[in-house]
């Protein structure tokens, strides 16, 4: 059984919202990428507590009624004489127990309750607003599919709008876990391996694990497990995007490429691709939530100077390297695959390194806003620029792989442009390189 790490905030959170169902019903939503682990932290949650674990599955509804019946009645003793054989009904039943009993209910890939039943969630909301002022039950809802489960809960036009009283979005893990992790598994870990697994996983338990445990732990063995034959990161980005956009992914993996390429602007894609990208980078953000627009530290919001970045480290290296190589995996070339990684590796790895400081910056907790910059012509780009509004500190930092290759006195020149945007500040000058992971 794999080791559960972290997740302190979140089980807090848990708990104290176990705690309020004891006296009033709560319905909570958890949302998180795929592979993030909200199963496996429900499963930590609910051991030891009077709950119910339902999982979905595209059946018909009378067979999930008797699946989940059976569940049910083994789990929290809720026994219902005769077969219910519609989920609104099911539902109901529950809640009326829930009158007596207070427990934990977690239905999980609950998007997909709505290609069994299409009516379900009206009849959901319409029991939830019937019978919660009675109840004590303590309903946890998720599912892998986050667009699907951002509009049901979020879409005003949707029925269970506004019903959820507590919404948890669950993270990667933070450097200092994906550090620990890779100490428990290799004690004599090197900076390099600490890189390449932040490199391919970005935090992502799922990714962490399958490296760990096919003893992928040295940064030339996990690129070897996610080069070979059989392994998920071959497919895995392919498989998560089309649960989420659907069929017609072309444009928008095209586009995904051409970002993880360096090609960062709208206007940039918009040439390759040969017309208006708009739409598509704004669902891929806000639909989707795969990218992000970057702008440089204090810019006014009405600012063009707008770079597009994939949020997800994994997706990142799937577009830069799987999904642009695909040819050499539908020929077999893996070998030819794992070189290409290799010959670009220490290129590529610098902008993660830049991304893992950001992260453990964030972690820290010792920024009141962390950032980059560049100016209009995209030229003297600073890496990291974090500032404590209050102190009225800032830090510009240079980030290099390699300790020797920081030269303060050249940041601070660069800098020069962009420090008349901040008078008042008292400016310190750092680097930071792998020796300081």
């Amino acid at each position: 059984m794999e080791q559960f790490y972290d997740r302190t905030k979140e089980l807090a959170a848990l708990n104290q919202i176990d705690q309020q169902s004891k006296e009033y019903a709560c319905f909570t939503l958890l949302t998180g990428r795929r592979r993030i682990g909200k199963t496996e932290l429900l499963r930590h949650f609910i051991q030891n507590k009077k709950s119910a674990y339902l999982f979905t599955i595209r059946d018909s509804q009378g067979a999930l009624c008797s699946q989940w019946q059976r569940i049910l009645a083994e789990s929290i003793g809720l026994k219902i004489f005769g077969a219910v054989t519609e989920l609104a009904d099911l539902f109901e039943q529950i809640l009326l127990f829930s009158q007596d009993n207070h427990f934990v209910l977690v239905i999980d890939e609950f998007q997909d309750l709505q290609f069994i039943v299409p009516s379900f969630f009206s009849r959901m909301q319409q029991l939830w607003d019937t019978h919660k002022a009675k109840s004590k039950i303590n309903l946890i809802v998720c599912g892998s599919v986050y667009s699907m489960m951002t509009r049901i809960f979020q879409d005003s036009k949707e029925p269970l709008f506004g019903r959820c009283t507590h919404h948890i979005h669950l993270k990667p893990f933070t450097p200092s876990v994906v550090k620990k992790i890779l100490a428990d598994f290799n004690p004599k870990y090197k900076h390099e391996d600490l890189l390449c697994l932040y490199m391919l996983s970005g935090g992502v338990a799922k990714y962490i694990f399958l490296l760990m445990y096919g003893k992928a732990t040295t940064k030339d063995k996990m690129i070897s497990y996610a080069t070979s034959m059989t392994s998920p990161f071959l497919i895995d980005g392919r498989d998560i995007l089309i649960s989420e956009i659907g069929k017609d992914y072309g444009t928008y993996f095209s586009i995904l490429k051409l970002i993880s390429q360096g090609m960062t602007t709208q206007s940039e894609i918009d040439s390759i691709i040969l017309k208006n990208t708009g739409a598509y980078l704004k669902n891929l953000e806000t639909i989707f939530g795969v990218i992000q627009p970057i702008k440089p530290l204090f810019s006014k919001p009405e600012s063009r100077n707008v770079h597009w970045q994939i949020v997800d480290n994994y997706l990142k290296f799937y577009f830069r390297f799987i999904y642009a190589n695909q040819y050499l995996i539908e020929l077999g070339q893996y070998d030819l695959l794992k070189e290409k990684i290799h010959e670009e590796y220490e290129v590529y790895t610098g902008k993660t390194l830049e991304h893992y400081f950001m992260d453990k910056i964030a972690e820290d907790g010792t920024a009141t806003k962390i950032g980059s910059w560049w100016n209009k012509k995209s030229q003297n780009e600073i890496d990291i620029i974090t500032l404590h509004e209050a102190a009225g500190t800032a830090t510009i930092i240079e980030v290099k792989r390699q300790a020797k290759k920081i030269n303060l006195e050249k940041l601070q020149e660069k800098s020069a442009e962009f420090v008349k945007n901040i008078p008042g500040y008292q400016l310190a000058y750092k680097g930071l390189s792998m020796d300081d992971m």
